[in-house]
């Protein structure tokens, strides 16, 4: 029992000392530009990145419109809806925690009678423990799967958020008073159970982990679990919501509709990118360069040849991009490597390749 609270302890420990290292490199990324006499350098932060200034607090707080306001602390950001009869609360990031609580206090002495996760990874819901016990909690099916599963193989459970008490398998609406929130599911994208959250009244979308308003993804697509729902998830935000304001849980600043057409132009464009990379990059030449013939084990070629279209698909990509997201530079690879190995070995991606002209309706 010690040996597995020990290797507990040590698991925790690491996931958190992970996310801290995270926060404070995107933290120390985003505020480069704070300095007004810093030098010019190659990660000089494009306007479209930046984002308000963080109070000394810690976080900071707004309303979008109509009782429903946003938090964020630099890295990341959520939003929480203030009806009737108490608070809706979307999310609760550790790195926000009881600063979350706070927030809330300051614009309403409601108490927080729902909350609604967008989808099971911890660095977005991992705080919500402390929320009020008798709270509903909202989440998508294979979400609330997720949280069963940990929970069955967790030797501290308690280390596990609290279980969503209701869940939907496609659409939910949620109706306070006069207050709206509509959850939809269209299947995997991010993660599987990572759902649209829509707020009619304001006309405000938040998905999470998928659109990165004026900045690039995280690496690897945002550790997009199914490429093809990734891409997407862009179309649907624009052809099946009518939004003026777009949150998508990280970085610096609130997005609009013209943040989500950027970046479905970005996709796009590493689409073909990742394309002419796989087209034009050859096995049978990178295997000549490796050398070895037969003897030489075929892994030794493939990791060359990935790093190769990776190169060449990134080579194309940053011209446009590197000054116009923030990220574009230093994640750009790791886009390349996640959609070019999608495009050869996903079926659905492939498919989707044969039309990947940019179109909005």
């Amino acid at each position: 029992m010690k040996k597995e609270k020990k290797s507990t302890f040590l698991l925790l420990l690491l996931l958190f000392s992970s996310t801290s290292i995270l926060i404070t490199n995107i933290s120390s990324f985003t505020s480069v530009y704070a300095d007004e006499n810093q030098t010019e350098t190659k990660n000089q932060i494009p306007e479209a990145a930046k984002g308000p200034v963080i109070p000394s607090k810690g976080y900071l707080v707004e309303e979008i419109r109509d009782g429903l306001f946003w938090i964020t602390d630099g890295a990341y950001n959520t939003m929480f809806l203030v009806t009737d009869e108490g608070v809706v609360a979307v999310d609760a990031p550790p790195t926000i925690g009881k600063n979350y609580l706070k927030a809330i206090s300051e614009v309403t002495d409601k108490p927080i009678t729902h909350v609604i996760y967008s989808h099971a990874h911890i660095d977005h819901i991992g705080a919500a423990g402390m929320f009020p016990k008798n709270a509903v909690i909202i989440a998508q099916e294979e979400t609330a799967e997720e949280f069963q599963r940990a929970k069955t193989i967790s030797t501290n459970a308690s280390m596990v958020p609290p279980i969503p008490t209701e869940t939907f398998s496609n659409n939910y609406t949620l109706q306070i008073g006069n207050q709206t929130l509509q959850l939809d599911y269209y299947g995997n994208n991010h993660l599987p159970g990572n759902i649209f959250i829509y707020a009619p009244n304001q006309k405000v979308l938040m998905l999470v982990d998928v659109i990165f308003p004026g900045w690039a993804p995280f690496p690897y697509l945002a550790t997009a679990k199914d490429v093809a729902g990734f891409i997407k998830a862009h179309d649907i935000a624009l052809n099946n919501y009518d939004f003026n304001t777009f949150v998508g849980g990280h970085l610096t600043r609130l997005g609009t509709i013209n943040d989500v057409i950027v970046q479905r132009e970005f996709v796009s464009d590493l689409e073909r990118a990742a394309a002419q990379a796989n087209q034009h990059v050859s096995f049978g030449e990178i295997a000549k360069q490796v050398g070895g013939g037969q003897q030489q084990p075929f892994i030794f070629s493939l990791a060359k040849r990935a790093d190769a279209v990776s190169e060449s698909c990134a080579n194309n990509m940053l011209p446009k991009w590197e000054n116009r997201l923030g990220g574009a530079q230093q994640f750009m690879s790791a886009h390349c490597y996640t959609m070019a190995q999608a495009e050869r070995i996903d079926l659905t991606v492939h498919a989707l390749l044969q039309n990947s002209t940019f179109l909005y309706k």
